[in-house]
C-alpha cells in the first residue's frame, strides 16, 4: 500500500460523512505496460471529483465519462481496459504495448442507513489495516459486493481473483529496515525507495554517516535491535544486516526474529554464517525454528560481487519472498 492509497482512504471516509455515494476501484491485474500495480485504489463522487489513479489518466476519463453516463450502478463489477476480448465496448483506450488493466469496480450507495453503516464499516477496516501494521485480506462477492475481512494467512499476490468473489490483501506500506551503512547499504536504500518501500537506516556509530545520504529515508543513531525492540517489525516488514561487523549484525538477527518481518537477512560467505548460526545458538540462545528464518548468506545467488550487484540481489529476494515466490 502506497501513501496515495492512503490519501484515497481518508478522502473517501471524508466523502462518505458528508453524504455522498461512492465508486471504489480497486486495480486487479496488469498485462503489459502498465503504471499501477495490483491492489492500487480511487475512489470516485458521482459529480466526477476523485482520489487516486488506475492508470496515466486515459483510463480514469473513460471511467469518469461512464459514471457521468449512468455506468457501473451494480455492487460489484469487474472491468478491463487494453487488449482482450472481454474489453470495455465502445472504450477508445488504448494502452502502451498491448497493455491489459482489469478494475474490480463497487458502488456504494449513500441513501439506505444500512448501507451508509456497511460503508463506514469498509473504510474504518482500511484505515485500521494502513494503520495497524497488521496485513488484512478483503474478499469482494461479485454477485453482491459484500465483503468480509479476516488477516492475512501469509506472503503472496496482492490480488487473487475466483469466479465468485476477489481476494485483495490490504496493509501497510513495505518497509525495509537496513540495519547499518555500509557501500552495499547505500545501493539497498535506493533500490527500495525506487520500489515504493518505507525505508529506515539505523547505525550508532557516528564515523558510518559521513558521507552516506538517504533521501526521504528514516535516519536512526542508534543499533538497529533498539529500534526493532522499540518500534517492532510488522509483517510487512524486511531486515537486512549489512555491516559484517558481528556485534552489530547478531544483535540485529536476535531482535529481528522475535517480530513478525516476513524477511530477515545478514550479509556474509557461506563459512562466515556456519560461524554465525553457532554463535547465535550458542550465545543467543534462538532455536533451529527461529534461525532457519534467517537468510544467510543473504539475497539471490547471483554470482554478485561488488556492492551494488549484492544490493541488487538482496533487494530482489526481496521482493521474491514479499510477492509469495
Amino acid at each position: 500500500m502506497r501513501a496515495l492509497d492512503k490519501e484515497v482512504v481518508e478522502a473517501a471516509r471524508r466523502w462518505h460523512d458528508a453524504g455522498h455515494e461512492l465508486w471504489w476501484c480497486t486495480v486487479l491485474s496488469t498485462f503489459g505496460s502498465a503504471p499501477r500495480e495490483p491492489g492500487a485504489l480511487l475512489v470516485a463522487r458521482a459529480d466526477g471529483r476523485h482520489l487516486g489513479s488506475l492508470s496515466g489518466g486515459c483510463v480514469e476519463e473513460d471511467f469518469l465519462a461512464r459514471l457521468a453516463a449512468g455506468d457501473f450502478r451494480s455492487p460489484a463489477r469487474v472491468v478491463a481496459y487494453g487488449d482482450g476480448a472481454d474489453a470495455l465496448e465502445g472504450s477508445r483506450v488504448r494502452l502502451p504495448c498491448d497493455g491489459r488493466l482489469e478494475v474490480l469496480v463497487e458502488h456504494w450507495p449513500a441513501a439506505a442507513r444500512s448501507a451508509r453503516a456497511r460503508v463506514g464499516d469498509e473504510l474504518d477496516a482500511y484505515a485500521e489495516a494502513l494503520q495497524g501494521g497488521r496485513l488484512m485480506e478483503r474478499e469482494v462477492g461479485l454477485e453482491d459486493g459484500r465483503s468480509r475481512w479476516a488477516p492475512a494467512t501469509g506472503m503472496g499476490p496482492g490480488v487473487e481473483r475466483g469466479e465468485a468473489s476477489v481476494r485483495i490483501r490490504v496493509g501497510p506500506a513495505a518497509r525495509l529496515v537496513v540495519a547499518g551503512i555500509s557501500p552495499v547499504s547505500q545501493y539497498c536504500v535506493q533500490f527500495a525507495q525506487a520500489l515504493g518501500f518505507e525505508v529506515v537506516v539505523c547505525d550508532p556509530r557516528p564515523e558510518a554517516w559521513e558521507g552516506f545520504a538517504a533521501d526521504d529515508a528514516r535516519c536512526r543513531r542508534e543499533l538497529p535491535s533498539e529500534f526493532l525492540r522499540r518500534e517492532g517489525a510488522h509483517r510487512m516488514t524486511a531486515v537486512v544486516a549489512l555491516t559484517h561487523d558481528p556485534r552489530l549484525d547478531d544483535l540485529t538477527m536476535l531482535e529481528a526474529v522475535r517480530g513478525e518481518a516476513f524477511y530477515v537477512g545478514v550479509m556474509g560467505s557461506r563459512r562466515t554464517s556456519e560461524k554465525r548460526a553457532e554463535r547465535l545458538r550458542r550465545s543467543g540462545g534462538i532455536d533451529e525454528a527461529a534461525l532457519s528464518r534467517i537468510r544467510m548468506p543473504i539475497g539471490l545467488d547471483l554470482g554478485s560481487k561488488t556492492p551494488a550487484e549484492i544490493a541488487l540481489a538482496t533487494v530482489a529476494d526481496v521482493v521474491r519472498v514479499m510477492r509469495g515466490r
